[in-house]
């Protein structure tokens, strides 16, 4: 005899990664604002640019706004390699000591 599925804990981890799904979906869109400056940017600024974007029909616009990303985000791996003395933001000094005044 076949063993009866749960489907209600089926259901209910499929609920659970979706919702971790949506949440690292927006800590990489905060870390993107970030990572491109946009966060100095006023909020409505920012949301007008992005419903212009969305809006946006021209295929040349919208392949040279991927192009520039892309070429952003090559930028940023590039210079994170070439950097290996760069520290993540929160961790200690590899140099040691004290804090200095």
């Amino acid at each position: 005899m076949r063993k009866p599925r749960d489907f209600d804990s089926e259901l209910q981890a499929l609920a659970d990664k979706a919702k971790l799904l949506k949440e690292r979906r927006v800590r990489q869109l905060g870390e993107l604002i970030i990572a491109t400056g946009a966060d100095a940017i006023d909020t409505d600024m920012l949301a007008g640019a992005l419903l212009g974007a969305v809006a946006m029909k021209d295929p040349n616009t919208k392949e040279g706004w991927r192009k520039a990303g892309a070429g952003f985000f090559q930028r940023s791996v590039r210079r994170s390699a070439a950097r290996p003395e760069h520290q993540p933001e929160g961790t200690l000094p590899l140099s040691g000591g004290g804090a200095s005044a």
